[in-house]
């Protein structure tokens, strides 16, 4: 493990603050994330130096902090991982936090899959700007990653967010911070070690698409690998990596109604309805409307593909995006829910891509 203290293996935490404010004159408006991956450390290394200031360390009881977060009301739910961006206005509703290692809010506005597993800190941050501080609770993996972070807005309760950090408030509010190694993901399994038949067998049998990603791991497969191996008739097929900029732009011009999943490893965040306001901004590809907003890096896709997936309800087609280490960044559906097929509108889109931008 790699703590943060004053020894000669790595920065003290003054010398780590210097940096950090050398870098900020030089580019005022870097975000944090960024700023760690400049700095070489964790967003979690740079934000507890805020400890006693702007930040407040909250006690890791994480169901028990998020099953309070339906007081905050009407929040801004902010999921990303290194090359996509998720963030969903609305309010935490109908919540199952502690029956298993997934937790889950439903709601027609903010929809999260939450994997308790990855889950090591929480915090309660009042960034400073030109209209007042802006309150979050921001979590954080043992690996010293963000996880979720939960914004207030102009329609939040504030009251209840204060009642919140009192409650959990952490005795130690010290700047000290342990930051486990991050895992480096499974090897993927030669080819010829795969039981090529049982999968796609496996794969022609499902009939909810929660249960792929069991047949995946059950067969030692990468994702990107399962989707390489993939029956034959269409049920994965390559295409250009300008496909998600396509899908999205054509799903606003036709108003067509879409599924847009972005997670990490310790959280799925989900945004189901129409996009319009799709635009290029300071070289990320966007969707900037008012409830949802996507940024994504384009440049870092290094796969995509039309994934189709049988279930009771009929075959599911998605857009699955990967960056060049086989991660996943974003999936794209069309509105579903179970007991209803997926929308013809949705199923030509799909096939559209899958004839015009094939890889």
């Amino acid at each position: 493990m790699n703590t943060i203290s004053p020894n000669p293996e790595s920065a003290t935490l003054s010398d780590l603050r210097t940096r950090w404010s050398d870098l900020l004159k030089e580019q005022p408006h870097l975000r944090i994330r960024n700023a760690a991956h400049e700095l070489g450390v964790t967003e979690l290394e740079l934000l507890v130096l805020g400890l006693g200031d702007a930040v407040t360390r909250l006690r890791p009881e994480f169901p028990a902090l998020l099953s309070r977060a339906v007081e905050l009301g009407h929040v801004m739910a902010l999921t990303r991982n290194n090359d996509v961006v998720h963030e969903r206005k609305g309010t935490y509703l109908n919540a199952s936090l502690d029956k298993g290692p997934v937790g889950l809010f439903v709601g027609a506005d903010i929809d999260l899959r939450i994997f308790w597993g990855s889950w090591g800190h929480a915090f309660a941050v009042a960034e400073p700007g030109k209209d007042g501080a802006r309150l979050s609770l921001q979590f954080f993996a043992h690996d010293g990653d963000a996880i979720h972070k939960i914004y207030l807005t102009e329609g939040s309760n504030v009251e209840a967010f204060h009642a919140i950090v009192s409650a959990f408030t952490s005795e130690d509010q010290s700047q000290q911070v342990t930051v486990q190694p991050r895992k480096a993901p499974p090897a993927e399994m030669p080819d010829a070690a795969i039981d090529v038949a049982a999968f796609r067998a496996g794969w022609l049998a499902l009939k909810d698409t929660h249960d792929f990603h069991m047949l995946v791991g059950r067969n030692r497969l990468s994702r990107t690998q399962a989707l390489r191996l993939a029956p034959e008739g269409g049920y994965a097929t390559p295409v250009a990596n300008g496909a998600l900029r396509h899908v999205l732009s054509q799903a606003s011009e036709r108003t067509l109604p879409i599924m847009v999943f972005v997670g990490n490893p310790g959280m799925l965040q989900i945004h189901t309805g129409e996009v319009k306001n799709v635009v290029d901004a300071r070289g990320w590809f966007n969707v900037l409307d008012p409830e949802f907003n996507l940024h994504v890096r384009e440049e870092a896709i290094a796969q995509s593909w039309i994934v189709r997936k049988p279930t009771d309800d009929g075959m599911v087609t998605a857009l699955e995006c990967f960056d060049a280490n086989g991660t996943q960044l974003v999936q794209i559906f069309g509105k579903r829910k179970p007991g209803i097929p997926e929308l013809e509108e949705w199923r030509t889109l799909a096939a559209e891509v899958e004839n015009t931008l094939r890889s």
